[in-house]
C-alpha cells in the first residue's frame, strides 16, 4: 500500500507502575513472566504525529522542541520493523513532536508512556487510511497494546485505565503475551483512587538501560525461580486486591520491587541502580507505616526513584509526613504527585 495523502493525529498516554514486574523477554518482545500495573495520570507523554508520502521511510522527532537523533534512530528502527504490519510505512515521512511530564531514562517507565503514545498514533492513522471507525472500542485498545508491545514491553499496559495485566499466567492460564488487557473488574474500591507520590531522588540517566537489563536475565541463575515467583505473586496480588487485603498487597508489591533490584545485582555483569537516598527513603516509609499503622508502601521500576503508594483516604496524614521527611531527600525537592488514571486521551489538533 502506498500513501496518497498526509495524515495526522495526537495522543496523550500515561506511564504505568508495575506492581508485579516484567523482567526478561523472548522472541518478538514477549514477556518471560506476566505482570500487572497501575496506570498513572500525571506522568505522561504527548505525541503529535504527521505522516506524509515519501520515496522511502524516514522520521524526524522533536522532544520538547529539540531534535533528538538518538530517539529518532530508535523509532526509525521500530517503524522499519513493523512494515510487515503497516505496509504504508514503506514510503512514509513520519514527523513527530513529543513532550514528557517527567524525567526520561530515570526509572519512571518513560518508554511505556512514549511508546504507547506512538502506538496509539500509528493505530489511529492506520484507521484513517483504512476508513475504520473503532477509535474508542476494545479492539482499538487491544491493537494499540499489541503495537506498543513491539516497541516497549511495558508500553502494552499503558493503553488501559486503572489496572492492566500482560502475559500468560502459568497459574490461572489467563492473559496474553501478544497484548495487555484490563484487570480492574472486581477490584476492591479502596484501590480505585490510589495515590502515587513519585520521589525524584535522581533524574540522571540510568547507567544500564532496561533493554540491557532484560537481556541479562537470560544468563541469570535465578531467572527460573523468578518467573515462578512472578506467576505466584500475580495470582496472590489479584486475590488481595479483590478482597481489599492491604497487608498482602503491601507485602507482594515491596517484595516485587526488591526482587527486581536483586536480579540486577545478581546479573552478569551486575549493576546497582539504587542510590543511598533510595535506601534511606525505603527505611523511612517502612518506619512510618509501622509507627502510624497507615498502609503506605513503596515500589521501584528499573531506576533509583521511589513510587510511594497509599489510599487517597490517608492523603492528609501521609502528605504532611512526606513533605517533612522525604522531600528533602529528593533532587531539588521534586515529587510528582500522581494517582491511578483513566488511560490515554486523544488530543484535538
Amino acid at each position: 500500500m502506498i500513501l496518497k495523502q498526509s495524515y495526522s493525529t495526537a495522543w496523550k498516554s500515561p506511564s504505568n507502575i508495575a506492581l508485579v514486574k516484567y523482567w526478561g523477554k523472548f522472541g518478538r518482545q514477549f514477556p518471560s513472566n506476566p505482570s500487572i500495573s497501575f496506570t498513572l495520570s500525571e506522568a505522561y507523554s504527548t505525541l503529535v504525529m504527521k505522516i506524509s508520502p515519501a520515496d522511502s521511510l524516514s522520521c524526524q522527532l522533536e522532544f520538547h522542541g529539540k531534535r533528538e537523533s538518538a530517539f529518532e534512530e530508535r523509532i526509525l528502527g521500530f517503524l522499519d520493523s513493523i512494515k510487515d504490519v503497516y505496509p504504508w510505512l514503506e514510503r512514509a515521512s513520519v514527523d513527530m513532536s513529543s513532550t514528557n511530564s517527567f524525567p526520561h531514562s530515570a526509572g519512571i517507565a518513560s518508554s511505556a508512556s512514549a511508546m504507547s503514545a506512538l502506538a496509539l498514533c500509528l493505530v489511529d492513522i492506520d484507521q484513517q487510511i483504512q476508513h475504520q471507525t473503532w477509535k474508542d472500542s476494545d479492539n482499538f485498545r487491544q491493537r494499540s497494546s499489541e503495537i506498543a508491545r513491539l516497541a516497549s514491553g511495558s508500553a502494552a499496559r499503558s493503553v488501559y485505565p486503572f489496572l492492566a495485566r500482560w502475559g500468560i499466567s502459568t497459574i490461572s492460564k489467563k492473559g496474553s503475551n501478544d497484548y495487555a488487557d484490563y484487570a480492574g473488574e472486581g477490584i476492591h474500591s479502596i484501590f480505585s483512587n490510589y495515590k502515587n507520590s513519585i520521589l525524584i531522588l535522581s533524574s540522571a540517566t540510568k547507567s544500564v538501560s532496561s533493554s540491557a537489563g532484560h537481556r541479562l536475565m537470560k544468563g541469570n541463575r535465578f531467572a527460573d525461580e523468578r518467573f515462578k515467583q512472578a506467576n505466584e505473586n500475580l495470582d496472590q496480588l489479584l486475590l488481595a486486591m479483590c478482597q481489599g487485603d492491604m497487608s498482602s498487597f503491601i507485602r507482594i508489591v515491596e517484595e516485587e520491587a526488591l526482587t527486581l533490584h536483586a536480579l540486577m545485582m545478581t546479573s552478569n555483569p551486575s549493576y546497582i541502580l539504587m542510590e543511598p537516598q533510595t535506601i534511606e527513603a525505603i527505611r523511612a516509609i517502612r518506619a512510618f507505616r509501622e509507627e502510624k499503622e497507615i498502609p503506605v508502601c513503596f515500589t521501584l521500576d528499573a531506576g533509583p526513584n521511589i513510587h510511594m503508594l497509599y489510599p487517597a483516604s490517608y492523603s492528609d496524614q501521609v502528605d504532611i509526613w512526606r513533605d517533612a521527611v522525604l522531600r528533602p531527600l529528593c533532587e531539588g525537592g521534586r515529587i510528582i504527585e500522581d494517582h491511578v488514571g483513566q488511560g490515554p486521551q486523544r488530543i484535538t489538533l
